[in-house]
């Protein structure tokens, strides 16, 4: 007899498997900060019966949003709020938008800043 093991629960992104320390280890922030952004209502990680929180893969890509608007786009924690609300209000993908908007933007500055770099004049010497 042939043994089937189902994969399906282990790629579900929004089952919640990674404890605290393990959710702010990838996502590269303290502890405290995921406690931050759930006291300020911007994830809500589930709860074991002892009430520890785990967190799902979706709740990791919630925090890498949170740090890129925050830390790219210098969007304060309550605009992150409403963005999250909007989006969810709207049912459009305006993180999407606002993170390609961004990536434009960087590279049309970096291709600026280089054909800066190419017209400034190299300084001369100065006589010793």
């Amino acid at each position: 007899m042939r043994v089937t093991i189902r994969r399906a629960d282990a790629r579900d992104p929004g089952r919640p498997v990674y404890v605290i320390s393990v959710a702010a280890d990838i996502v590269s922030v303290h502890p405290r900060t995921l406690r931050i952004y759930e006291d300020a209502g911007l994830i809500c990680p589930a709860r074991t019966p002892t009430n520890i929180r785990l967190y799902s893969e979706n709740d990791i890509r919630r925090v890498m949003w949170i740090r890129h608007l925050t830390q790219n786009l210098g969007v304060n924690l309550a605009g992150v709020r409403i963005l999250f609300e909007l989006e969810e209000r709207l049912g459009t993908r305006i993180l999407e938008r606002l993170y390609d908007e961004g990536t434009k933007e960087a590279a049309a500055t970096a291709d600026a800043e280089a054909a800066a770099a190419r017209l400034e004049p190299e300084p001369e010497p100065t006589p010793a």
